[in-house]
């Protein structure tokens, strides 16, 4: 009996250090991968155009065999496993039950955990950052602009939206109803743009909304990138103009481009290259949002003259988004936003939050030279 067990804490000692090693080897090649990424532009670009799309053929193409968010499902798993498995050691401690080897054992799996995931978001997102941005490979690239032409630019987009809020379904109470097939049609519309801009060639996974947006909807977020399954997901609880935009958003961090301003901006513009009237109204309507912002810090005036011309219809849209998004105004969104305005900082978008609002010069430089 005393061999058996000597044997088997020799087997437990093996696997743990395994772990360690295993562990270690996959933090020093995502350090590694980092700083070649920070120090080399070129690294990053030939990374996320020759590598990075292996993973979305693979990994991508495999987790969208799957009706619903694979990371999700995997983040209760791991929660409900660190925890039982956390109250597993602490009664076996109260106990006076727990081997110094058990201990041990569960740290060297979060450990483990912790080497897996941090490697998987190298591989499948923090490399990506430090490639060419969509405007320089586009050839939109943003410049300065008058209040004049911004003022332009928010009164087309205006004239924009009211056409198509007259072109969308609505519901009883007059929002926009979206249509079934909208994941479809966002995988549609960004490889109709990828035909204009080569760079968005390539497979998209069907993007998938949460099973519990709550989850999203509590820290403020419409979307999110999971690089660990290289998935696209979306709030589905939100005011339903919200969700093409966001899909193409989601989706364009699958072909490397992390940047948020750039995304949202290129989300645009597949929303605008799409033929579904929904998906026109939805990128115009946050093309408008944004440039409106902007309008207002700069002339109020002229924010207000242009801000009277919305029809009543998107009107209706707007107050049903400020509706929802104020139940979850709380402690909880105002720490998701200081994370994720430290997260943009920390991956080159020294502006943080705000460089949400850079997507505006690129709708300006959009419109001076591609729209007549």
């Amino acid at each position: 009996m005393s061999k058996f067990l000597d044997d088997k804490n020799v087997r437990i000692k093996k696997r743990t250090k395994t772990k360690v090693i295993i562990s270690s080897i996959l933090i020093g090649i995502s350090i590694i991968l980092s700083l070649a990424a920070r120090m080399c532009q070129d690294f990053a670009q030939w990374y996320s155009t020759h590598i990075y799309p292996v993973w979305v053929e693979t990994v991508g193409r495999a987790m969208g065999y799957f009706p619903f968010s694979v990371s999700e499902v995997l983040l209760y798993l791991m929660i409900l496993i660190f925890l039982v498995s956390g109250a597993q050691l602490l009664i076996r401690r109260i106990r006076k039950k727990l081997k110094k080897e058990e201990g041990y054992g569960w740290l060297c799996n979060v450990f483990l955990a912790v080497g897996v995931l941090f490697f998987l978001y190298v591989v499948n997102c923090g490399v990506n950052y430090h490639r060419d941005s969509f405007s320089e490979t586009s050839g939109i690239q943003a410049d300065e602009y008058s209040i004049e032409e911004l003022k332009e630019v928010c009164v087309w987009l205006t004239e924009e939206v009211n056409q198509y809020s007259n072109a969308v379904e609505r519901n009883q109470e007059g929002t926009m109803e979206l249509e079934v097939s909208t994941e479809e049609q966002a995988v549609t519309a960004m490889q109709k743009l990828g035909e204009t801009y080569p760079e968005l060639k390539g497979y998209y996974p069907k993007p998938k909304g949460l099973l519990n947006s709550w989850i999203l909807s509590i820290q403020n977020l419409s979307g999110v990138y999971s690089p660990f399954t290289i998935e696209a997901n979306y709030n589905q609880a939100m005011t339903d103009y919200n969700i093409p935009f966001t899909i193409c958003h989601e989706l364009s961090h699958l072909r490397g481009f992390m940047q948020e301003q750039e995304a949202n901006f290129i989300a645009f513009l597949a929303c605008r290259e799409s033929e579904e009237a929904t998906f026109q109204y939805s990128g115009n309507m946050l093309g408008w949002i944004h440039c409106m912002n902007v309008l207002y810090k700069v002339d109020y005036d002229a924010w207000e003259e242009v801000r009277g011309e919305l029809s009543a219809k998107a009107e209706t849209d707007l107050q049903a988004n400020h509706e929802f998004w104020a139940r979850y105004d709380g402690t909880v969104a105002e720490v998701s936003n200081k994370v994720n305005d430290t997260y943009l900082k920390a991956n080159g978008q020294k502006d943080g939050v705000k460089s949400y609002n850079r997507m505006v010069d690129l709708i300006v430089a959009y419109k001076r030279d591609r729209v007549n």
